[in-house]
């Protein structure tokens, strides 16, 4: 029996003979600054089939010859779907088991997100939504792959407030059929994969509908947000053109995905701070009290205001959002724009600090969001901010492992 939970098993592609160390690759968007791994992973994977050759490393969009790269992607995709790279389990959810860099488990389960019931726009009330703002400019150079692309490649990971653990970890075990054990490349722990058997399905189904009975949103994004939000414009591409043309059972309406508990022990959130530079400290100091209401009498939402190297605890009685991270960066975006400062997000409240030192720079350092925050900010102010929080290390993000075909 299938409810409609807006998460369903897919027809999973996934080699069919290869070396799992040289296909599976990390998330295309980490590694931006840092060319020698790219190089590295290029060593690696040599001219063994892998998912290397199906993805862009974001590192390489400002780069020359980035259209010559996209039809090659595109031409790799076809001929791996053509010439029995991979095999097709139909009907499948993959149970995964990622031991991280840190020695933690993390278990997932991967199947399809439904298109239709998600929407990354602010205000969205739609059951999947995102967490932090997209950005309109980095949908389009990944919207030229999937456009002309065979088939999908995910790096998504999707979070369900589930502090009971009932979807994904009563699985362990229970999947007897092993599909993957391996170790990633380059410090990204190892991976175990097993198909979740079919008279498991309903179970997951009825844990989900009983989940969703909880809040209104079911699914917020953790990792990948402008991957899904470029599958959710292809889609919604696809129903402009075809305006005659039933296509609710189309490949594209769903995008793989891998779907992660927040309640995990592998989860760790971490606060990301804000240094702003070339500033009249004086004058943001001054205007900040004024609009947030900043003194030393404790409140709800704090922080601490970064200077010279050392920090002072402030506090919050005016706040534009149910987070702090919220009220300080609308107040931030509304001075930079006025002003014309800069600011940066920064992992690391010692490296703040030592930023800090620099002439006409100012800090301020976050706490860390706590798990139990995410699913009722954005209920109540929408996508957050951009940075309002990072989840894990670059080595600990989703690999590209599992496909699915996006064309009928």
């Amino acid at each position: 029996m299938k409810f409609n939970t807006a998460f369903r098993s897919a027809d999973i592609l996934l080699p069919a003979d290869a070396d799992m160390t040289k296909w599976a690759v990390v998330a295309c968007d980490q590694y931006t600054s840092e060319p020698d791994y790219w190089a590295k992973a290029e060593d690696i994977v040599g001219d063994a089939p892998s998912a290397l050759r199906l993805v862009l490393p974001e590192i390489y969009l400002e780069q020359d010859g980035v259209e010559e790269r996209i039809a090659k992607i595109n031409k790799n995709i076809d001929y791996y779907l053509a010439n029995g790279i991979f095999k097709e389990y139909k009907n499948a959810f993959v149970y995964l088991e990622r031991v991280q860099a840190d020695g933690k488990l993390r278990q997932g389960l991967v199947g399809a997100i439904d298109l239709e019931e998600y929407d990354y726009r602010k205000g969205s009330t739609s059951r999947v939504r995102a967490t932090e703002a997209t950005v309109p400019e980095r949908i389009p150079p990944r919207l030229k792959i999937r456009e002309n692309a065979g088939a999908e490649l995910p790096h998504i990971m999707i979070l369900i407030d589930d502090e009971l653990k009932t979807v994904i970890e009563p699985l362990k075990g229970r999947c007897p059929a092993k599909l993957y054990d391996f170790e990633l490349m380059l410090g990204g722990g190892t991976a175990r994969g097993y198909l979740v058997p079919e008279e498991l399905h309903e179970q997951i189904d009825k844990a989900l509908l009983k989940l969703s009975q909880k809040c209104d949103m079911l699914y917020a994004m953790g990792d990948g947000n402008h991957s899904l939000a470029t599958a959710k414009e292809h889609y919604e591409k696809l129903k402009r053109e075809n305006p005659d043309k039933d296509l609710s059972n189309h490949p594209a309406r769903y995008a793989l995905c891998e779907v992660v508990n927040l309640h995990s022990e592998a989860l760790e959130f971490e606060a990301i701070h804000r240094i702003v530079t070339e500033v009249d400290t004086a004058d943001i100091l001054e205007k900040l009290e004024e609009k947030l209401g900043l003194s030393n009498e404790k409140s709800e939402q704090g922080l601490w205001v970064v200077l010279g190297g050392k920090r002072v605890r402030k506090y919050i009685h005016n706040p534009l959002s149910k987070l702090t991270v919220g009220s300080l960066q609308m107040f931030l975006d509304e001075y930079i724009k006025a002003n014309g400062c800069k600011i940066d997000y920064i992992h690391g409240a010692d490296v703040l600090a030592k930023l800090s030192e620099e002439p006409n720079s100012i800090g301020f350092e976050l706490e860390t969001m706590k798990k139990q925050e995410l699913f009722p900010a954005v209920v109540a102010d929408g996508a957050l901010p951009r940075k309002t929080f990072s989840m894990g290390h670059a080595y600990d993000k989703r690999y590209y492992l599992e496909a699915k075909k996006i064309v009928e």
